[in-house]
């Protein structure tokens, strides 16, 4: 897994179309690193198909991905409350979104 794939973590290369740069790597499931893409440049509208194409192109369990990405959610608002922070509310219409996904 990348941990942090992001817009500002993926570039251009000549070897392939796109390069992911700056991971920081784990070894666990695949549908745990999709929050961020999704978190990314937010836009509510985009939150279903950004989460429907990703899932379509690496293969992944579509519940399995929403459940992976529902933990990182509430991490981040862990970390969040923690630090003495409001809930992120574009986190929180990430979860809303997600939760109608068929799968």
């Amino acid at each position: 897994m990348h941990w942090d794939l992001h817009d500002e973590n993926v570039l251009a290369a000549d070897r392939a179309p796109w390069l992911a740069i700056d991971p920081k790597p784990l070894a666990g499931d695949p549908g745990f690193d999709l929050w961020p893409a999704l978190a990314n440049n937010f836009d509510a509208e985009d939150v279903r198909w950004r989460f429907d194409a990703m899932t379509d192109v690496l293969g992944l369990d579509r519940a399995r991905a929403r459940a992976w990405t529902y933990g990182r959610l509430l991490q981040n608002s862990l970390w969040e409350t923690e630090e003495g922070r409001p809930l992120n509310d574009n986190d929180l219409e990430i979860a809303r979104r997600l939760r109608g996904t068929p799968g």
